[in-house]
């Protein structure tokens, strides 16, 4: 009787004991306390590093592999979306930037470029005297960087240093006595000279001290003659450094390239250029081409070398194309043309003179472009790289067709996507493992005791 009560003691006094312990452990956890967020998440990252966790990560990444899921979904719409949109990439993958682009050579751009120009011709010029003129004379200046100016036309007056009357430009020098120039007397931009404050009545202009008779430009004269019979012989010499290629427009020392004149469709790779098949290539307008003559104007010149390696460097040859970069004369009118002024200088018995020329022309500005290409493997394999990855474009098109396109969106939806709830499995988590600590300790003390 006696070991009866002793037992049914021991198992009173111990199974409530650890039953309210448990209870207490169970809601001090539910109660989510700061502290015990604070435990839970310092648990979480020490477990993460962890040397056994470390170890299982570890072992994972050598010993298995990881593939995404893929839902196969029969609909005529989304698949014929898909092929369609993958059509669309394979065109543009294939024809444009593989065959137009040429997306499997290496290309290089950085061209190196030296132009020289050479002009032959003779021309005369008609103003109470008969002037000739050569390449020496229309040249100016004679040397320019990829540049070119020929003297199609020009103004000259011989001066002095003296007194005279204004020029006819300046509508403010018109007077009929002194004072009237002398209120002006004050510097003035477009005076050619140094107001004297005196009125010449014979030509009724206020006097100016400086370089005389001043020049009248009002009146454009005629054109040079034979300026449309000009030759211009371009040379262009290039470099393709990536690929120590060099090249000239001038391929042989032939005959051809001696007497030959540029044609856009018979002649297209001859370098001499004829300044009236010039002139009816940028313009169409005969009374135009005639004022370019007269006023000037500025020209462009390009050269383009396109160049597919593959093919052979013989066949790396230059494009020329031509435009007019000034306005047509009909389109502005405020300075015209082009031109410009120049003087030469002299002096005879202490006495200052000078020839003061005016001259217009037609200005050509050489430009030199270039790109050249030849067939690299690793190009090619990037650009394939690059055609797959977009091709994952097509998936993506299809999946917000097929999700938030489609009435049966929620279908594919729900078979798409899994939800985790990461807090409801923290908290789940936590408690098993404390009640299983406690359980533990509680068990270990009974076995003491007994």
């Amino acid at each position: 009787m006696g070991s009866r009560k002793k037992t049914k003691t021991k198992q009173y006094h111990y199974f409530p004991l650890s039953f309210i312990f448990l209870y207490k452990q169970h809601s001090v956890i539910m109660s989510e306390s700061v502290c015990d967020k604070l435990q839970q998440h310092c648990a979480l990252i020490a477990y993460a590093f962890s040397p056994s966790h470390i170890k299982d990560v570890v072992v994972g990444m050598a010993t298995t592999y990881e593939t995404p899921k893929i839902m196969t979904i029969n609909s005529y719409p989304i698949a014929i979306t898909c092929r369609f949109v993958q059509l669309l990439i394979f065109i543009y993958a294939f024809a444009y930037v593989l065959w137009y682009k040429r997306g499997y050579q290496d290309r290089d751009q950085s061209l190196l470029s030296s132009v020289t120009l050479e002009v032959n011709g003779i021309g005369f010029h008609e103003n109470n005297s008969t002037i000739m003129f050569d390449n020496a004379d229309f040249i100016v200046p004679p040397q320019e960087s990829n540049a070119l100016f020929i003297m199609t036309n020009l103004i000259q007056t011989d001066q002095q240093r003296k007194r005279c009357g204004e020029g006819m430009d300046i509508d403010d020098a018109h007077c009929t006595n002194h004072s009237q120039c002398e209120e002006r007397s004050e510097y003035r931009e477009r005076s050619n000279g140094r107001w004297t404050g005196k009125c010449r009545l014979l030509e009724n202009r206020c006097e100016i001290e400086g370089w005389c008779p001043v020049e009248n430009d009002l009146i454009i004269p005629k054109p040079i003659m034979g300026t449309l019979n000009y030759t211009i012989l371009l040379k262009n010499f290039i470099e393709f450094a990536r690929f120590n290629i060099t090249r000239r427009n001038i391929f042989n020392e032939s005959k051809y390239f001696q007497t030959c004149r540029y044609h856009p469709i018979h002649d297209r790779w001859c370098p001499t250029f004829r300044i009236d098949d010039l002139l009816h290539l940028v313009e169409n307008d005969e009374e135009e081409r005639h004022d370019m003559l007269a006023r000037g104007a500025v020209l462009r010149i390009k050269i383009d070398w396109m160049c597919n390696l593959d093919l052979g460097e013989n066949e790396c040859k230059p494009l020329y194309s031509f435009g007019r970069l000034n306005p047509r004369s009909s389109d502005e009118s405020f300075s015209v043309g082009f031109n410009f002024r120049y003087a030469s200088h002299w002096r005879i018995n202490n006495k200052s003179y000078r020839t003061l020329t005016k001259a217009y022309g037609l200005r050509f500005i050489v430009t030199v472009t270039g790109d050249a290409g030849r067939f690299s493997f690793f190009v090619l394999t990037l650009n394939i790289g690059s055609i797959v990855g977009v091709l994952s474009l097509a998936t993506f098109i299809c999946d917000i067709v097929a999700l938030y396109c489609s009435e049966q969106g929620y279908i594919y939806r729900r078979q798409k996507f899994q939800s985790v709830h990461l807090k409801n499995r923290l908290i789940s988590s936590t408690v098993t493992i404390s009640s299983s600590v406690h359980k533990r300790k509680m068990a270990r003390r009974i076995k003491r005791r007994r």
